[in-house]
């Protein structure tokens, strides 16, 4: 769930057949394939329950439970963490991609902070947001942690610079405008912000969230409209042939894409930028999914192999 997400999805979006929004990643990736009924968009509650019991957690690389000295409310750096480097040659030598890992384990120790107002160019919106979990409790921080982490390595294999905003570093946050910030002064050639959907049951699937032309404030979306179009198409087709999930069958017309206006980390950046939303963790078919170590190596896979495909042309 975007960490600046309002309780329901923007209406500016441009639907199109699943076909034809995937077609420039079909081109050159063969086996690419999308289903999924179609379905009005619903509003997406940030907390609660809805779901029946999903699957335990798997076991995952993410970092353990934070010792209490990790739950101080001292406000946090605003400069990413440790930048990591990939192999000297490779095809993403030369290139690097900001990984932005949604929300924060802490932010509900971290309230008052979180709820601090921020500008995000054409309004305010709070700092960050607690996300979602599954109905057995895990938490969508610690999902976007983990496929975070494995897309990072896959990333670095190819020779990629990789920045994470955070990583599990910090007691709450990083605030929406301070992630757009870390991408921008990275110049990164991309960025992918990584989360999971807080949706009512029987809403599946996955989604990659694109800027929307945004002209205001601090906010100039202008010359990442298309890149960052292109950028989402090539994840969406890709995260298809990895995952087998299909497009969301809820949100953006079975194309498996979205575009808003109204989110922080978008409005704010100047590089290429996309969210992706993996599935719908109140679901739980689709919280057994995205709480198997199996498959979230394949979801890192691929949105890894939609930047490679966009990096390289």
């Amino acid at each position: 769930m975007p960490y600046d997400d309002s309780v329901s999805p923007t209406p500016h979006r441009r639907p199109l057949l699943v076909a034809v929004a995937l077609a420039a990643v079909c081109l050159s990736a063969a086996g690419c394939g999308a289903g999924g009924d179609g379905g009005g968009a619903q509003a997406r509650p940030r907390q609660g329950s809805s779901a029946t019991s999903a699957a335990p957690p798997s076991v995952s690389p993410s970092k353990s439970a934070p010792a209490p000295g990790k739950t101080s409310a001292s406000p946090p750096s605003a400069s990413p963490s440790k930048t990591t480097v990939g192999r000297a040659s490779g095809p993403l030598s030369g290139k690097t991609v900001v990984i932005d890992p949604g929300h924060n384990p802490d932010n509900h120790l971290h309230t008052r902070e979180i709820s601090r107002q921020v500008d995000i160019g054409t309004t305010h919106k709070e700092c960050d947001t607690t996300g979602t979990s599954t109905d057995s409790g895990y938490p969508e921080a610690r999902f976007t942690l983990d496929v975070s982490h494995r897309l990072r390595a896959l990333l670095q294999a190819q020779g990629a610079k990789v920045i994470l905003t955070y990583d599990d570093d910090r007691p709450y946050g990083p605030c929406v405008d301070e992630r757009a910030r870390i991408g921008n002064a990275a110049k990164a050639d991309a960025v992918v912000s990584v989360h999971a959907d807080g949706s009512a049951v029987g809403n599946r699937g996955f989604h990659v969230i694109l800027p929307a032309l945004v002209h205001g404030g601090a906010a100039d979306t202008s010359e990442i409209v298309d890149p960052s179009r292109d950028l989402g198409t090539r994840i969406a087709g890709l995260f298809v042939r990895a995952t087998g999930s299909a497009p969301s069958n809820y949100i953006g017309g079975n194309t498996g894409l979205d575009t808003r206006s109204d989110l922080g980390g978008l409005n704010l950046s100047t590089v290429p930028k996309v969210f992706i939303e993996c599935g719908n963790m109140r679901d739980p078919k689709d919280a057994a999914l995205l709480t198997s170590a199996g498959w979230r190596q394949k979801a890192a896979q691929g949105i890894a192999d939609g930047i490679t495909s966009y990096l390289n042309g």
